[in-house]
């Protein structure tokens, strides 16, 4: 029973806080800020700017790093949004601290947690809440609102077809969504467990199959099937993270009708048993439902364009239902006891997937054998040519790759370590015992989480463990992105010196990274005396990256999309001429401490090269030139279509402007203090690649 003082507050506003600043934070905050009387006091996480964007957007006065530090502002409710693992935790200081807690679910990772905050809430009369967000979906709420007014009859089974993607790892300690192999069990089953609760009755037995496509390397188990025998019938789980195009159905079977939900579209559609023969009655509902479909699945578009349909409407009806509650004394939609019980299902089919999970990364540990070079990104284009130079001298190499690479495990001088840059204990791992280090992994595709992981965090874990162990010399891969692009002097000449990119973040997140990237290892050289060397490469061809477009073109629509003329000159490199720079970064001594552009001088034309690339992949390459002016106008346009949806956009017109190549390179500095001249040079690498 809740206590006297909050049942005396239950007509006053509700000081709500929140405990965490992940995407789901935003559905909750959405919801709240439509309740009149709800007040958001404060936002607390670890990851103090993300929580500042939040409040930001919001308007939420206060953030914090932790809960206790949002004590003072006296919140009578606490929304706990963070990963499973921290539940626990949190949800036992704010009951401490007075407030009722609604938690995200899963409740927690284990029974004994969920017992420990059930105790502690009836101890200290407040409301403990799961958000078990998609029994409030609109769509799966009209499809039990038909099974109890029995249109269908007798419910007999449940199957739900789900397929899932994750945001990517970004970088440092390994999260639970990485080490625990019954992660997306634990995330996404709970889910379809308590729906074929709803249905069927509470599950007697649970039966599960796992298995590991290899879809994502730190998703290790990312299928999922299981069988669940309920009171009334059967119901069906199976979960997918490689299976596309995306699918989130839920498929209700009875003695007179079926129900199928597609939560995606928002549409349920019921099927009841027609009068006539079997194939006119299926007929006519086939024929319904399309027509239905005509109108329903546009108008639902509208809704959500306009803002009539909300995004996540599950997450956020049941934010508003726990506030509604918290205010009036009432219990919430679903309690702890309710999550509870789908612990208990969940804890014996997660343990061996949880064993097998830990048990693989665990033996990524194993004591290596020293080696005389480590190489990042040594699955990539120019990190396999490295790795085959160094073995050609006879030189121990060891890689650093996210799967193994299967032409490394022939070659008993190469000692494969299995592991994400963006993860400081492998990393660390794998520079332990390597003399020289070669950091040539970073991200080169994928979205900001990616880019965070593979390259800032990638490129800090490399030098904390270089500096950790010593290393005699770390050579460190660049890039020409860094420059200013859209701002350049077509004139100037280009030294080493040549004026940062100044809006990064307008450029994309592979530049912005890199920048960052860059700018740890000189930080590095100049407070700790890190024995490094930076490379930046112009573009790197040869044989193998054929169809990679060149500066100044962009892949769009099966098309390489050429913008502005082509007259304009290419900061081109053959592969192996990288080779060759990078081997003697590691032994020039007048090297140490500087950094050197890596481009072949040779005049090649855009128009050039694209000639010589169509006469390689023929009608595989369809090419298209467009002025500059025009690309300027379809930037704007995407820009404002950007702005209209309050999202990013991939194309616009600073982007645009920086599609410009580089040109006028001075590689004095290469030549003098690294002896560093193109062996092969552009000319014949082009006949190498291309064939003429």
């Amino acid at each position: 029973m809740l206590n006297a003082s909050m049942s005396s507050e239950s007509s006053l506003r509700l000081r709500v806080a929140l405990v965490g600043a992940g995407y789901v934070a935003t559905h909750h905050l959405a919801a709240l800020k439509r309740l009149d009387f709800v007040d958001v006091v404060g936002i607390c996480d670890n990851n103090l700017a993300a929580a500042q964007a939040l409040a930001d957007r919001f308007g939420v006065p206060r953030v914090t790093a932790t809960l206790a530090e949002l004590a003072e502002t006296r919140p009578q409710a606490v929304y706990v949004l963070t990963p499973p693992s921290s539940h626990p935790a949190i949800t036992l200081a704010a009951l401490d601290m007075g407030a009722h807690v609604l938690v995200e679910k899963p409740m927690a990772d284990s029974v004994e947690d969920c017992e420990a905050m059930i105790a502690r809430a009836r101890a200290t009369g407040r409301l403990l809440g799961v958000n078990h967000s998609d029994l409030f979906d609109p769509v799966l709420m009209q499809a039990l609102d038909a099974v109890r007014e029995g249109r269908i009859g007798e419910v007999l089974s449940v199957d739900i077809i789900r397929n899932s993607e994750y945001p990517p790892y970004a970088g440092g300690p390994l999260p639970g969504s990485v080490t625990q192999g019954s992660y997306p069990f634990r995330d996404l089953g709970v889910h379809g467990l308590y729906t074929i609760e709803a249905f069927l009755g509470p599950v007697r037995q649970l039966d599960v199959d796992f298995q590991n496509h290899g879809g994502d390397p730190n998703l290790h188990f990312d299928e999922w099937q299981a069988r669940a025998q309920s009171e009334r019938g059967v119901g069906r789980l199976l979960l997918s993270w490689n299976a596309r195009p995306m699918e989130n159905r839920v498929f209700v079977r009875g003695t007179r009708g079926t129900i199928e939900v597609d939560r995606f579209l928002q549409t349920c559609r019921i099927h009841g048993v027609l009068p006539g023969p079997k194939f006119i009655g299926i007929m006519l509902n086939s024929w319904f439902s399309a027509i239905k479909d005509v109108v329903r699945i546009p108008w639902n578009v509208v809704r959500f364009a306009t803002g009539m349909l909300k995004p996540s409407p599950g997450i956020q009806h049941g934010a508003q239902a726990f506030a509604r509650a918290a205010r009036d004394g009432a219990a919430p939609p679903f309690s702890g006891d309710d999550a509870l019980r789908i612990a208990r299902l969940l804890d014996p089919v997660c343990r061996e997937p949880d064993r097998q999970r830990l048990a693989l990364l665990e033996s990524r540990y194993e004591s290596l054998p020293p080696a005389d070079v480590l190489v990042t990104g040594a699955a990539g284009f120019l990190g396999r040519k490295l790795v085959a130079r160094l073995r050609e001298q006879g030189r121990s190499v060891r890689v650093l790759v996210r799967r193994p690479v299967s032409a490394y495990s022939q070659d008993s001088g190469i000692v494969q370590v299995i592991g994400d840059l963006g993860d400081p204990r492998i990393v660390a791992h794998a520079v332990q015992g390597a003399g020289v280090v070669y950091h040539v992994g970073a991200a080169m595709k994928g979205g900001p989480r990616d880019f965070e992981a593979g390259t800032v965090w990638g490129t800090r874990n490399v030098v904390e463990a270089c500096l950790k162990h010593k290393s005699t010399r770390l050579i460190y891969v660049s890039s020409m992105s860094v420059f200013d692009h859209a701002g350049r002097d077509e004139h100037a000449v280009l030294t080493e010196n040549y004026t940062y990119e100044p809006h990064p973040e307008w450029r994309g997140a592979y530049t912005q990274t890199k920048l960052t990237a860059e700018k740890t290892v000189l930080d590095a050289i100049r407070e700790h005396d890190l024995p490094a060397v930076l490379l930046r490469p112009g573009q790197i061809f040869g044989p193998g990256a054929e169809k990679v477009t060149p500066n100044g073109v962009i892949g769009l629509a099966g098309r390489w999309v050429a913008v502005g003329s082509g007259a304009q000159r290419l900061p081109l490199v053959y592969i192996d001429d990288v080779v060759d720079a990078l081997l003697l970064a590691e032994t020039a001594e007048g090297a140490r401490g500087r950094v050197f552009n890596i481009v072949d001088t040779s005049a090649v034309t855009q128009d050039d090269y694209l000639l010589r690339a169509q006469a390689k992949l023929g009608s595989e390459l369809k090419r298209l030139r467009v002025p500059t002016w025009m690309f300027m106008g379809l930037g704007w346009g995407v820009e404002l279509l950007g702005k209209v949806l309050k999202r990013d956009v991939p194309l616009t017109r600073y982007r645009v402007r920086s599609l410009r190549p580089l040109a006028n390179f001075d590689t004095s500095a290469a030549r003098e203090q690294l002896g560093w001249n193109p062996r092969v040079g552009v000319e014949q690498g082009l006949k190498t690649t291309f064939g003429r």
